[in-house]
């Protein structure tokens, strides 16, 4: 029997993906741990390994948005014989894959609709999924085209009717990155097609070399146009509800209604942590940069295995004390926000954690982060203490019972007798499940978290 190819699930919250590319052809050979294809899903683009060898058959073409878990395609083994029929089993959204098809005639591509350009407005092109997948198995730039779809999309029409121009040759670029085995994150594949980037000519910042969506928007496009602007939205503009922030949108709201959330603030002492780090950082130089979030981390951590009810899980009948403490750590990105994973956080000394915080931050920010970095958060905390602000409210990330908030370091004062001293302090958050934790343990726990943070030295026991 053939192995089935599923739709991989990123982490709990995810609802809806797409096999953004096929890396191995309908009917070609796989070994086991190839690159099988390329998910995107609002969250996170990555890169899917075969688990066994064969022959694969799809059942989906690239860019149909499914749910988690639908099969996609199939495996047969070397010696299994792929019905000439083979359908297989795909999700009614799926649409199943055809026979090629062959390039417009001549006089069907002049009747075309007149095209327009096809640039989205912030240097990107717009086509469509099939429209890339062609484009490079011909080896055609999409920068070079004008798109006759709605809006100027580029369509596969487009990239047929480029063929047919006289003298006519694979395009340079696309062939390159087809042909080469270079090491980039698909979403970087995808962007290079749109612009008409030569991926072999960038150099990558991503691990081990790879070529990530940051070093594309460093590079000057085809045309001659500059790289997109990451500028925010204008006034009297709009801003579309999808992908991310769609996500974050219902979540938080969904959050907000399941759950009775309430939150209360104390100030720690961070005298004796701010000269801890400055020591940790001379002593550390070139293996680990601690910040201030990875100290209280460190303090949350411990604090947590002091107060076990708070690492916990609310359900209808029972409330779910959790075996592992693994640290979700917001961070934003230009699309909204994401919770990459410190996994057996209390395990790890203070320098393994600021290690493992500075790779998932890195990670996220440029868009390679993998499946176990989302997987199993029981805790969540969120920093905006470099923009300056001295206290707010986060909300829980479902279904944890806990979230704190990292503030800004101030000074602040404390008195000996009646004589002011100036002090460092630091504001910490806290917004707690009401039904799992009652307002007095919680205030216990933020309690202990102030006290590692005031005594920092008892972070590297």
């Amino acid at each position: 029997m053939p192995r089935e190819i599923y739709l991989v699930k990123v982490g709990m919250t995810m609802t809806e993906g797409m096999v953004s590319e096929w890396f191995i052809a309908d009917g070609a050979k796989v070994k086991k741990g190839e690159m099988l294809y390329a998910l995107e899903t609002e969250k996170v683009n990555l890169d899917v390994d075969a688990e066994m060898d064969g022959f694969v058959k799809h059942t989906v073409e690239a860019g149909v948005m499914l749910a988690p878990g639908d099969v996609v395609g199939y495996i047969f083994a070397f010696d299994e014989p792929i019905p000439a029929d083979f359908a297989g089993v795909a999700s009614p959204a799926a649409a199943v894959v055809a026979a090629p098809k062959a390039a417009a005639p001549a006089a069907a591509v002049s009747a075309m609709p007149e095209p327009v350009t096809a640039d989205s407005g912030d240097g990107r092109l717009k086509s469509s999924p099939a429209a890339r997948r062609l484009a490079s198995e011909l080896g055609v730039a999409l920068a070079g085209l004008a798109g006759s779809g709605p809006g100027g999309r580029i369509v596969e029409a487009d990239v047929q009717q480029a063929t047919l121009q006289p003298g006519f040759s694979a395009g340079a670029v696309s062939q390159a990155n087809v042909e080469m085995k270079i090491n980039a994150s698909p979403l970087a594949r995808r962007l290079a097609t749109e612009r008409g980037i030569d991926l072999s000519q960038i150099k990558g910042s991503g691990p081990q070399g790879r070529i990530v969506q940051a070093d594309l928007d460093q590079a000057p496009l085809a045309s001659g146009r500059a790289a997109p602007a990451q500028a925010g939205p204008t006034a009297g503009s709009s801003v579309p509800v999808r992908g991310m922030r769609k996500t974050i949108a219902q979540r938080m709201h969904q959050s907000l209604q399941t759950s009775a959330q309430l939150s209360m603030d104390m100030t720690a002492q961070m005298d004796d942590a701010v000269r801890l780090r400055g020591q940790l950082l001379k002593e550390w130089d070139g293996e680990a940069r601690p910040t201030y979030t990875d100290l209280v981390i460190k303090a949350v951590a411990k604090a947590l295995v002091q107060h076990p009810m708070m690492n916990s899980r609310f359900d209808d009948t029972e409330i779910t004390l959790l075996r592992e403490i693994n640290m979700g750590l917001a961070v934003s990105v230009p699309e909204g926000l994401l919770v990459p994973v410190i996994r057996g956080v209390h395990e790890l000394s203070l320098k393994q954690i600021a290690q493992e915080s500075a790779r998932l931050a890195a990670a996220a920010r440029a868009g390679t982060l993998g499946l176990d970095d989302y997987a199993g958060g029981t805790f969540t905390i969120s920093a905006l203490g470099m923009f300056g602000v001295n206290s707010f409210t986060p909300i829980i990330n479902q279904p944890q019972t806990g979230i704190l908030g990292v503030n800004q370091l101030f000074d602040g004062l404390s008195w000996e007798g009646d004589k002011p001293i100036k002090t460092k302090q630091m504001n910490l958050s806290l917004t707690w499940d009401h039904r799992s934790v009652d307002g007095a343990p919680a205030a216990e726990f933020l309690a202990s978290v102030v006290e590692f943070l005031s005594e920092p030295y008892r972070l590297l026991l």
